[in-house]
């Protein structure tokens, strides 16, 4: 017995609504998604990485400033060259534009420089030198007017007189062991006074060869690295030259400034005599950013408070932050621009970490040194991508040169030439084609 369902025409049914049908699937269900695996502790793995890289960094930086400090005889020649050089290369280019040759232009620029240098040493730094034993006689009253204050005030004078004391024999020990250290290094080895000769004979000698022929030297490394790395190295060269070139000059130029404008109210306000080494020191201060103008400031006070009394340090107090306030908000940020973008507190550490590594020379060059570091760290040369060309590109790129220089030497036969094949793979040859295969 066959069931109602097997019949026939149910069968025929059903097949008949599975063909409509078929054209039709069901939509695919979505595999459920796979379970995440736990993740790992990223922080500790990242934080591990930057230490990492710091330390190597580290060591690579401290192996750097040891060779540097190590020879120091020539690496600070080296490097107060390059100064001189970004101060001497905008007058020299501008010789050169006027016609005149690199043998030419490197000597007036030179030539001018000495000039100018005698002049500075003959008319401020022999009186400032000759000033500075009256300086110091400033600072010794000024230690007693110090003391009578502080009794004044209601302090003991035994306490006073212990602190006071304390820092004469300081002062009076340090001066003793450089002192020592001078008279052994100079008069009994000599080696000071070879190493400053020869020091200044690097400088002069390097500053005029960087003048005349610095860009040929530079072409010169830049062929001893491998052709990918060229470009990025020359990149950051640029940088750091163009970096340190404003810095130097925008030192120089507020520097300048500074001087001039605290320097003009110190001679009517104190003797002029005295005025001249603190004129100086103002002008050098301006190489230490921060630190120097705070104490060559502090100096001009103390020195107008024990020769002329209260009134006139409070006012050398207000010429000289008269003076800075416009140096730091008007002059040198026209002046510096991005040269010297770092913070109060980088300029800090970098001046106290240059002190200890290379002393005194460590401390005027530590700032140029962080804001060259700045600058590569921000603008990156070293990351840009250079656009590689491949070796068929070029030889595509000859063949149709020589395939035009051809065509233009053949005249109108070769013209014509050239041009049929073009026009065979054209749309009439094509055309020509399908009327034939019709």
């Amino acid at each position: 017995m066959r069931w109602p369902g097997d019949w026939a025409f149910f069968r025929r049914r059903r097949a008949a609504i599975g063909g409509a049908d078929g054209g039709r699937t069901e939509p695919a269900q979505a595999e459920p998604p796979k379970p995440e695996p736990p993740e790992e502790d990223d922080l500790l793995r990242r934080v591990s990485e930057a230490a990492w890289r710091l330390l190597i960094i580290g060591v690579v930086v401290a192996l750097l400033l040891w060779g540097l400090a190590y020879l120091s005889v020539i690496s600070v020649p080296v490097i107060l060259a390059v100064f001189l050089t970004a101060l001497l290369m905008p007058p020299t280019n501008w010789l050169r534009r006027k016609g005149l040759g690199r043998g030419l232009s490197t000597t007036l620029t030179c030539v001018g420089a000495l000039i100018l240098l005698g002049g500075v040493v003959t008319l401020i730094v022999q009186p400032a030198i000759s000033g500075f034993s009256g300086l110091v006689d400033s600072v010794d009253k000024a230690l007693d007017s110090v003391t009578d204050i502080a009794t004044r005030l209601g302090l003991q004078p035994e306490l006073v007189n212990q602190i006071v004391g304390a820092a004469d024999q300081e002062l009076t020990d340090l001066l003793a062991d450089n002192r020592d250290q001078l008279m052994t290094g100079v008069w009994t080895a000599g080696t000071a006074v070879l190493e400053v000769l020869l020091g200044l004979v690097l400088i002069l000698v390097l500053t005029v060869y960087f003048v005349h022929s610095g860009d040929k030297l530079v072409e010169w490394l830049r062929g001893l690295f491998p052709a990918a790395s060229r470009r990025p190295l020359q990149a950051a060269g640029e940088l750091a030259y163009g970096v340190m070139g404003r810095y130097v000059r925008g030192v120089a130029t507020v520097g300048f400034i500074d001087a001039v404008g605290i320097g003009i109210p110190l001679f009517f306000l104190i003797d002029p005599a005295l005025a001249i080494p603190l004129i100086v020191l103002t002008f050098i201060g301006a190489f230490l950013p921060i630190v120097g103008a705070f104490v060559s400031g502090l100096l001009a006070a103390v020195v107008a408070f024990v020769t002329e009394g209260p009134l006139a340090m409070l006012l050398v107090i207000a010429a000289v932050l008269i003076v800075q306030q416009l140096e730091s908000h008007v002059f040198a940020p026209r002046v510096y621009g991005r040269a010297l973008d770092l913070p109060a507190a980088v300029v800090l550490v970098a001046i106290s970490a240059g002190g200890i590594i290379g002393g005194i020379a460590g401390m005027f060059l530590a700032t140029p040194v962080a804001a060259v570091l700045a600058a590569l760290l921000r603008d990156r040369p070293f990351s840009r991508e250079e656009p590689v060309v491949e070796e068929s590109e070029v030889t595509a790129e000859a063949g149709e040169a020589s395939a035009a220089s051809g065509r233009s030497k053949g005249g109108g036969n070769g013209t014509a030439a050239a041009e049929r094949p073009a026009a065979e793979t054209g749309p009439e040859k094509r055309a020509a084609e399908k009327s034939g295969v019709e």
